[in-house]
């Protein structure tokens, strides 16, 4: 089934003939990109957004990982914090964001004759709240991964077969989705959220999130991560730096880490 699945993919590819991937240097976008370049060759053209929603450290590995992929990459400035419909934060967030994002990657694609612009979007994402995906239709993104019906554990287990360091990457997600619903998203929290999360990743722990209920930060970490997270030494650092940021309250979520998790905030009627 997945090797059937992974045919698909290079045949929806190889039909579409160029593609602009929209590059975050995530899971599903490098395993994206790693397939393209396979099928397409030259004919690919990575694209990267940089803003304060995302972070730097980030942006430094999506270069790296798309020069060992040997894609041509290019990196953008998007000013989605501009949009007062963006910082207001209510829950079709997202759908702001991608459409300042995908309005810059149409200008890219057609001044460099590319057919199709591309995302990472996965069939599992039909699962959850994903209003982006409006912005998507609308500027006629395609999604190949979704459409070959290819799921994230599948998508992790052809990584790894590639040879793909990021088969085992936590989950990516832009430093926004801390914010709960309607909480605005400012540059200062932004860097305070993002100086956070920095320091944790120093820790050795890998998928975290520092979810902002200013002055409360509640952080979510792997089960696994428990232990470490509440060795006394660890606890103590972790408390004395968030503390230092500005947070008056630091807080374990004992659930551990959710994706979307703020999206129980959203009262169903608004999804």
């Amino acid at each position: 089934m997945i090797n059937s699945k992974l045919s698909e993919l290079k045949k929806i590819l190889s039909e579409m003939g160029s593609v602009l991937i929209a590059y975050s240097g995530g899971v599903d976008s490098t395993f994206l990109l790693k397939v393209a370049k396979e099928v397409l060759g030259k004919n690919v053209l990575a694209v990267t957004a940089q803003s304060e929603t995302y972070p730097q450290d980030e942006i430094e590995e999506a270069k790296k990982l798309a020069k060992e992929i040997g894609v041509r990459h290019i990196i953008i400035e998007t000013e989605e914090l501009k949009n007062p419909e963006f910082s207001k934060n209510p829950p079709e967030r997202c759908y702001y964001c991608k459409k300042e994002l995908f309005s810059k990657l149409k200008e890219i694609a057609e001044k460099e004759g590319i057919k199709f612009i591309v995302d990472g979007s996965n069939y599992d994402d039909l699962k959850d709240f994903r209003p982006g995906m409006k912005a998507g239709i609308e500027y006629g993104i395609r999604s190949p991964l979704k459409e070959a019906g290819l799921t994230k554990k599948e998508i992790r287990h052809l990584s790894r077969e590639l040879g793909l360091k990021t088969w085992d990457k936590p989950q990516l997600a832009c430093l926004a989705s801390r914010f709960p619903p309607y909480t605005e998203i400012n540059p200062i929290d932004l860097k305070r959220v993002g100086e956070a999360e920095k320091f944790l990743k120093n820790l050795g722990l890998k998928q975290i999130r520092v979810r902002h209920h200013y002055p409360i930060a509640r952080l979510e970490f792997s089960l696994e991560d428990f232990p470490i997270i509440l060795d006394s030494g660890k606890r103590e650092l972790i408390v004395n730096k968030l503390k230092e940021l500005g947070y008056l309250y630091v807080t374990l979520d004992l659930e551990g880490y959710k994706t979307g998790s703020l999206n129980r905030l959203i009262p169903d009627k608004e999804k």
